[in-house]
């Protein structure tokens, strides 16, 4: 066994059905081992697609996701995705191939120090000189991307230590790192005093992130909700935590949020942040959420607790753990007249948009959307105007929502679907994105073509680089500089290139039997809806 075949043990001990990737000379003794695999293999047209495929796969299944490039360029080029994964805590392991040990730092041929390049964006980073510490190595990249904060870990194998012969194969049954001690069950003193104050407060609010989601902590969070009939608003990666019609949920809080889901925060007395980072488009000036209010902020990342907001309480541990031990405590609230004055905030602060009857309206469309998918399906909106109305009007029910929240990287949608649809294939997937971010990614058409898979693509067409036009429009007063993108490509001919079926919707009337012909069969159709290029989000 040499240590591509060592590389390829540990995939399949690990589980791993899927790996996506861009091979290179560097990293050809592990796709020549993978061959001999039950594990798949898809041939991604970009390497940064690598990792976002990689990453929807990760956040359907709850397993690690797995991509594999080879060096120089090709691992240059997957550090966007790495980035986008680190920023939203998408558990990945990112294998690169690299040049032969004896010649690192001397610049040869497609060397980079990608162990030094992608540090800023890797929970941890790998590279491996003895072929011998394949199998510790890959026994802790996956312990340490699925664990505490998820997130990626970068593997740099050189194409030496891939050739040469290991001396014994055994994968280790546990991990045991001195360094990395995650903790996972919260303080039991801690989760009294978040007690304590919900018998006292009037106007309490759950603020739930992704971090949510990652931890499997949905059903515990909703139960705990009902029960205590405690409101929820969400960060724009925590959307998709409680249903969107649920009556506990009053929507995502934010620069595009709803109103009455900002009016909830600033008017909470106590405000249980879990999951979450005080980030600057969720929570645009942090002394609000810290005044004349009691803040619990729950993370699992102790570095987050404090970092731009100081809590009352500090809560360290796991989402799903502690709200189990919360619902092993016995306290009582009351608080409906809060209940009753949100419910009124949602009926009369709801923004009316007054959109040009001559092109698709975005809130009909995905509004018919959300209600014409399968109610379990997978909704992947991409970055720009597209992804705040995505967020603003897709109505999920018992689905997915999957954005790229972070790092905001255009391109994501269609690889993230992907991904998505192969991790599982039951589920109807659909990626919503702009013209600029589809021309990011169209050549991964080619890959859906390829290896089959039946992704559903939105096109919101209106010849701008949107999300950046409306800045221009408000701060520059509609000086436009370079988001003009008018013209190319026609993608009725570009879906004909790759024998992808394709339909194009002009106006609002011509919705509801698009959908109809676009959703009925389980196979790849990309859709062009035509937006007005002087619509607005707010």
């Amino acid at each position: 066994m040499n240590g591509a075949d060592a590389i390829v043990k540990c995939l399949e001990l690990e589980g791993i059905t899927e790996v996506f990737g861009y091979p290179g000379v560097a990293i050809c003794p592990f796709y020549n081992s993978i061959l001999d695999s039950d594990i798949s293999t898809v041939l991604i047209r970009t390497e940064q697609n690598a990792a976002h495929a990689a990453s929807g796969l990760a956040r359907v299944t709850g397993k690690v996701g797995v991509c594999a490039v080879t060096s120089g360029p090709g691992a240059t080029n997957l550090i966007t995705g790495i980035a986008t994964a680190f920023a939203d805590s998408i558990p990945l392991v990112c294998i690169t191939g690299q040049v032969n040990s004896e010649l690192l730092g001397s610049d040869v041929f497609q060397e980079a120090d990608i162990t030094g390049a992608a540090e800023s964006f890797v929970k941890y980073s790998y590279l491996i000189r003895d072929v011998n510490d394949i199998p510790r190595v890959f026994k802790e990249a996956f312990y340490v991307a699925n664990t505490g904060r998820k997130g990626p870990v970068l593997i740099d194998i050189p194409i030496d230590v891939q050739n040469a012969v290991i001396n014994k194969f055994r994968y280790p049954e546990e991990v045991n790192m001195r360094t990395y001690k995650p903790t996972v069950k919260g303080h039991i003193v801690q989760i009294k005093k978040v007690m304590r104050e919900l018998e006292k407060a009037k106007r309490p609010l759950i603020y739930a992130g992704g971090g949510v989601t990652l931890s499997g902590a949905c059903e515990e969070l909703r139960k705990f909700s009902e029960k205590f009939r405690i409101p929820v608003v969400s960060t724009m990666m925590g959307i998709g935590v409680m249903p969107t019609e649920h009556p506990m949920y009053f929507g995502m809080v934010g620069n595009n949020g709803k109103p009455y889901a900002n009016r909830a925060m600033n008017e909470s007395d106590l405000l249980i942040m879990v999951g979450a980072r005080v980030a600057d488009r969720s929570v645009n000036q942090p002394d609000l959420i810290t005044h004349d209010k009691v803040l619990v902020h729950i993370d699992v990342d102790p570095a987050e607790i404090g970092k731009n907001a100081g809590p009352t309480i500090p809560l360290v541990g796991d989402a799903r753990h502690i709200f189990e031990d919360f619902e092993k405590q016995e306290f009582e609230c009351e608080h409906e007249e809060w209940l009753e004055a949100l419910d009124g905030y949602r009926r009369n602060m709801k923004l009316v948009r007054r959109p040009n009857p001559e092109y698709v309206d975005p809130e009909e469309l995905i509004r018919q959307i959300s209600y014409k998918m399968k109610p379990d399906g997978v909704y992947v909106a991409d970055v720009g105007q597209n992804q705040i109305w995505s967020c603003a009007f897709h109505v999920v029910r018992e689905g997915r929502f999957l954005t790229s929240g972070g790092m905001g990287t255009m391109g994501y949608s269609i690889p993230a679907a992907m991904g998505a649809k192969l991790g599982d294939m039951s589920k109807q997937v659909i990626a919503v994105c702009g013209d600029g971010s589809f021309q990011m990614s169209m050549m991964e058409l080619a890959t859906i073509q390829q290896y089959h898979i039946p992704v559903k693509i939105v096109v919101f067409r209106n010849n701008y680089l949107g999300m950046v036009r409306e800045y221009q429009h408000y701060s520059y007063k509609d000086s436009y500089s370079v988001v003009d993108i008018s013209g190319v490509p026609h993608l009725d001919k570009l879906a004909q290139a790759y024998d992808i079926p394709y339909i194009r919707v002009a106006r609002n009337e011509d919705i509801d039997g698009a959908l109809d012909d676009f959703l009925k069969d389980d196979c790849s159709y990309l859709m062009e809806c035509m937006i007005d290029p002087m619509d607005l989000v707010k």
